[in-house]
């Protein structure tokens, strides 16, 4: 049987190779623009080119020509802080009568592009560096297709809805899409000044240019033009957003290291999770990754906050309030809901609206419930914020009783999943592909199925909760949870402990055997603390050893097992934000060089690729000398989990924790590895303190220099 292609519903195709394998991505709430290094949308390669908007693809094509003719590149990139896209072009030569009329060069083309409130701004500015006027034809061919995100990953579909007529005006062109949910989808391209011509296909422009001369063109895409009276121009939407993005970062404290990689690394990975967060109809909730996940997942939204938690403890907050707020409340089997449970993802797509695909609000992830506990448990440490917790206590109330009630579906005292919907998972777990839970010999296991990182989450989501009822004064709660807890984690060492791999099984199948295959699903095991010190110690070195670590981290699958393929979605790749959670469980048995080695591995990672963004996944293939990691085709990038690892990491290596009660930020034995000598943390909040701190690394501990303080905040080393 064709696994992926009978079994595997949600795939992301990959047809052929990426049209191009540098895109250029810009997001702003539910709208997100993918696109190559000219700033041109092709329908070629994957697909995934578009200004997509709530799930659909509302431009398909946008190409730019200068006498018909694709202009010449000369540099792009997007800006530090993710705000815009500029890209400087030129012409080719244009020819006449078989004689270079305007010779290359002769032209400069400065390309802008930033989105803002449901719009694509795009600035055109032409300058003639030539001895005699022109007269320039620029075209922009256009298309929407209107395509679910779901079929622009490789779904198809039946039906579809129909195109209305187009409208077009002197310097308009709307276009609108009435899909088979009955929901009209419009699309408005505007141009300033009017152009010389508008079809159903394409804008044609017209620009004199004398010597030295130059002229401006501006448009705007606007993905939801019912809820603009007009549009406000390019000028006043540039200095909108930037007033918004200079606030947001206003809060954020800034890290800076003597290793400019470092500094550049953290830049890039601090502006990619503002992007994934800033104008999302879900206040402080990072959306999960573009183009394929950017919206709400449970799942990832909580370990980004986990990871920011300690930089930015206002992302938990808004984390925790939306998944309370759709926490489920009914038994709704086809879309994995039961009471008490934390929503896996959403989406407002026309397919999930109609069904066709069930991730409108849709419950199938087993690990997100006891993890929306630990967040909560972690966001009261770092805050002390007991007012809001007394918000969240119907919830936590609700999520410990979904584990114990129909978390544990055999009552064998773990939790373990088995999907119930035709349309939905297979596998719950992070490691959601089809065949990414199998015994030694390769066949799958048989549900339900019992994740053992899972098992390591509701240890530490019910020592979480028993700090929380201890702060409402409740201590029989408390003990009680503590009792469980430990009660798990005897359990857990005696099922699923394997000596003859030195680390726990992936998981214990429908028929209670484990599943011997050694993966880096016991390092989140490390994270929760529900590991005994010993088999820690033989976890750690399991996961460094050279069956795990490439070179650029720790792998999901050690290289000897049966269906390990380093070019795989989860059986041999390498994921940043796992090796994170590793680092920081590492860090938490005091294995903090190791932390440390994972942090220098992905550090080169991010000085190898493209504007040092740490993508969703890489292959796993073995480092090389003087070679590059090897990419996976179809990752997030940005993704906002990748994005946060290096901020996991750092806490990890330096033992950082914020103690709000006593205003007080602590290092336990902070590590600093050898190739970062000096970092700076300037602007650390707790609450209205702020404190900046200078670490050195030494032949010794590491040195803390308190350099400024606001308030009363102590800073203490262990």
């Amino acid at each position: 049987m064709d696994e992926v292609g009978t079994t595997q519903q949600y795939y992301i195709a990959a047809g052929s190779s990426p049209s191009e394998d540098r895109t250029r991505v810009l997001k702003y709430g539910k709208c997100f623009a993918v696109f190559n290094r000219y700033g041109d949308i092709v329908p070629l390669g994957l697909g995934e080119h578009g200004v997509f908007f709530r799930g659909c693809r509302h431009l398909s094509e946008f190409v730019l020509g200068l006498w018909n003719a694709r202009p010449l590149l000369l540099s792009s990139n997007v800006q530090a802080d993710n705000f815009a896209f500029v890209a400087d072009l030129a012409n080719v030569d244009v020819t006449e009568n078989q004689n270079i009329a305007v010779p290359r060069g002769t032209l400069h083309l400065v390309r802008s592009r930033f989105l803002w409130r449901d719009v694509a701004h795009e600035e055109l500015r032409i300058v003639n560096y030539g001895l005699k006027s022109l007269r320039v034809p620029i075209q922009i061919a256009f298309a929407a297709d209107y395509a679910d995100i779901f079929e622009v990953r490789g779904m198809r579909r039946e039906h579809r809805g129909r195109r209305l007529e187009d409208e077009i005006t002197a310097t308009s062109i709307l276009m609108t899409y009435e899909g088979l949910d009955h929901q009209l989808r419009r699309t408005c391209i505007q141009a300033d000044p009017a152009p010389v011509a508008i079809t159903p296909s394409e804008l044609q422009f017209e620009a004199s240019l004398g010597p030295g001369k130059s002229a401006t063109f501006h448009l705007s895409v606007d993905c939801n033009p019912q809820s603009h009276h007009r549009s406000i121009g390019y000028s006043r939407a540039m200095a909108g957003a930037e007033t918004e993005l200079k606030a947001a970062s206003s809060s954020l404290c800034k890290i800076s290291s003597s290793n400019d990689r470092l500094t550049s690394w953290v830049r890039r990975s601090l502006a990619d999770v503002e992007m994934m967060t800033m104008g999302n109809p879900e206040t402080n909730y990072p959306y999960a990754g573009v183009p394929w996940f950017s919206t709400v997942f449970g799942r990832d939204g909580i370990i980004t906050a986990m990871q920011m938690l300690w930089i930015a403890p206002q992302i938990a907050k808004g984390v925790l309030l939306f998944l309370a707020s759709t926490q489920a409340t009914e038994i709704d089997l086809k879309n994995e809901a039961q009471p008490g449970k934390i929503i896996h993802e959403t989406r407002g797509g026309e397919m999930a609206t109609l069904g066709e695909v069930p991730f409108g609000r849709y419950y199938g992830s087993i690990d997100s419930t006891p993890l929306f506990l630990i967040l909560a448990g972690c966001y009261f440490d770092y805050t002390g914020d007991v007012k809001f917790l007394e918000h969240l206590r119907p919830h936590i109330d609700m999520a410990l009783d979904w584990i114990d009630r129909y978390g544990d579906v055999d009552g064998d005292g773990f939790v373990e999943y088995a999907p119930h919907g035709e349309k939905g998972l297979v596998q719950q777990g992070w490691k959601d592909s089809n065949d990414s839970v199998f015994h030694v010999d390769g066949t799958i296991a048989d549900p339900p199925i019992a994740l053992c990182e899972v098992q390591g989450y509701v240890y530490a989501a019910k020592m979480a909760a028993a700090k929380i009822y201890a702060a409402w004064n409740d201590m029989q709660r408390q003990r009680s949870l503590e009792s469980e807890a430990a009660e798990l984690r005897h359990h857990f060492e005696e099922a699923f402990w394997c000596d003859e791999i030195s680390t726990y099984a992936l998981a214990l199948d429908g028929h209670k055997q484990p599943c011997r295959v050694r993966t880096s699903n016991p390092g989140h095991c490390l994270f929760s603390g529900i590991a005994s010190p010993e088999r820690a110690n033989l976890v750690a070195h399991t996961l460094v050893s050279t069956d795990f670590f490439s070179g650029w981290g720790i792998r999901t699958v050690g290289c000897h097992e049966a269906r390990y393929n380093p070019l795989s979605y989860h059986n041999g790749s390498v994921w940043p934000h796992d090796n994170a959670i590793i680092a920081a469980g590492m860090a938490r048995y005091d294995f903090r060089e190791f932390a440390g080695r994972i942090l220098m591995s992905l550090l080169d990672l991010s000085s190898s690729v493209e504007l040092q963004r740490l993508p969703e996944l890489f292959c796993g293939v073995d480092r090389r000398v003087g070679q590059g990691p090897t990419l996976y085709p179809v990752a997030c990038s940005p993704q906002a989990w990748a994005a946060g690892a290096v901020f996991m990491l750092l806490q990890a290596c330096l033992g950082i924790t914020i103690d709000a009660k006593n205003r007080r930020v602590v290092f336990d034995r902070p590590y600093l590895p050898q190739g970062i000598p000096q970092l700076s943390i300037r602007d650390l909040r707790i609450e209205d303190c702020r404190v900046s701190l200078f670490l050195e690394r030494d032949s010794g501990p590491v040195r803390i220099q308190v350099l400024e303080k606001h308030g009363e905040v102590d800073v203490v080393g262990k």
